[in-house]
């Protein structure tokens, strides 16, 4: 790949010109609950409802906006199992020319449908995302097409950085941006733009710290699950980003079942990681207005169940224990009755009455219970153990 030059305010402004018409200008909402929560003024900026459900949709634009007749005729080709080859998917189908997404042959079908819908001809290659990139070079050295990459590009770096000029225009009076960092060409546009115009406002980079760690490197949010940013935008982040602080996927469960139980913002875990860290303290000192990126919404439906049970766990407000009763007529209603004194909600009860740790004349219970928040779910554990029942918490 040719060597990459830092994008300049001037780059991200030219940007803007061009995707206007194409991403939409996204809303701002402000936070009473989360401003009362962190003791400042929140406001998030949502990303989640541009177009392919994700921010990558500027800078896929801005860099096909500006190939050459004979480029777009040899058409545009990338990898990608998630937003960007929607994205680009997209912003081809919007300048009428051809585009490939080579995805791995695991890739969730929900987003190789809509990457297919959007009119992309979609290459299977490979079991991961790097046997889809080395398939989707080699495809660019035989047919001479454009490789968009996802961050290691200046103009896709200066479209992503729109984002940046439309935050200060919506809510100029900021004092702190948190980002979530994947590969960084997000965090890096909308830093220069920001850091260009603005340089007393702060910038705090979030990422992943199930990638920070060694070992499989998974994560709940996938959309940022790289190991560390590229050459060109980790040159960038070194030189503008104030901070750069990491989340758990736990934290990133609850921002998400927070944003939509208190804002009805559905957001994916990649989405959800700047939130996550404002709401663990991670945002850095400060009194003033922050304002936060959703940057994505595209969650698999399975994935955002499983995430919202976890959240509610995380929370304190979705309980599972595991106890014993006697084996005889009413013991199992006598407990319900009493945790329904208690003004707690029953969701589910299994029996194990053949379970080798259930003792001959007891039946084995789980049940899975809604507490309000993690004080109330504490107390229903001792009054439990107060009424003589062993319980064990599971969850």
């Amino acid at each position: 790949m040719a060597t990459r030059t830092e994008p300049t305010l001037a780059d991200v402004i030219e940007a803007r010109a061009r995707v206007a018409g194409h991403a939409r200008v996204t809303p701002l909402f402000s936070s009473g609950t989360f401003s009362q929560m962190v003791g400042r003024e929140v406001h998030l900026k949502a990303e989640n409802l541009q177009r392919t459900g994700s921010f990558k949709i500027r800078g896929a634009v801005n860099r096909i906006a500006t190939l050459g007749e004979q480029q777009r005729a040899a058409g545009v080709v990338t990898a990608s199992a998630g937003n960007h080859g929607q994205a680009v998917a997209w912003a081809a189908r919007e300048f009428g020319i051809p585009a490939r997404v080579f995805m791995p042959h695991d890739a969730p079908m929900a987003k190789v449908d809509a990457t297919r819908g959007y009119g992309a001809r979609i290459e299977f290659a490979g079991e991961g995302y790097d046997d889809a990139l080395e398939a989707s070079l080699g495809f660019v050295e035989e047919t001479g097409a454009t490789y968009v990459h996802a961050f290691e590009d200046e103009v896709v770096i200066a479209g992503q950085g729109t984002i940046g000029l439309e935050l200060l225009d919506q809510v100029p009076e900021v004092e702190t941006v948190v980002l979530p960092i994947g590969g960084g060409g997000l965090c890096a546009g909308i830093a220069t733009a920001i850091k260009s115009s603005r340089p007393d406002v702060r910038v705090v980079g979030v990422q992943a710290e199930a990638c920070l760690a060694p070992g499989s490197g998974f994560t709940i949010a996938d959309g940022i699950a790289v190991k560390k940013p590229g050459e060109l935008t980790f040159s960038i982040l070194d030189r503008l980003l104030d901070d750069l602080v990491a989340v758990s996927d736990e934290e990133i469960a609850e921002a998400i079942l927070l944003s939509v139980e208190r804002v009805k913002q559905v957001v994916e875990g990649a989405g959800a990681a700047a939130l996550a860290a404002l709401l663990n303290d991670r945002a850095g000192t400060g009194s003033g207005p922050v304002a936060v990126l959703l940057s994505g919404g595209n969650i698999d439906p399975t994935l955002l169940i499983a995430v919202m049970r976890r959240g509610l766990a995380v929370a304190g407000r979705y309980l599972v224990v595991r106890t014993r009763v006697r084996d005889t007529p009413g013991q199992l209603a006598q407990l319900l009755s009493l945790l329904g004194k208690e003004r707690v909600n029953v969701l589910a009860v299994d029996h194990h009455r053949e379970s080798p740790q259930v003792p001959v004349g007891d039946t084995g219970v789980e049940l899975t219970l809604l507490t309000r928040d993690r004080a109330h779910r504490d107390e229903v554990l001792e009054t439990m153990r107060g009424w003589g029942y062993d319980v064990e918490h599971l969850r």
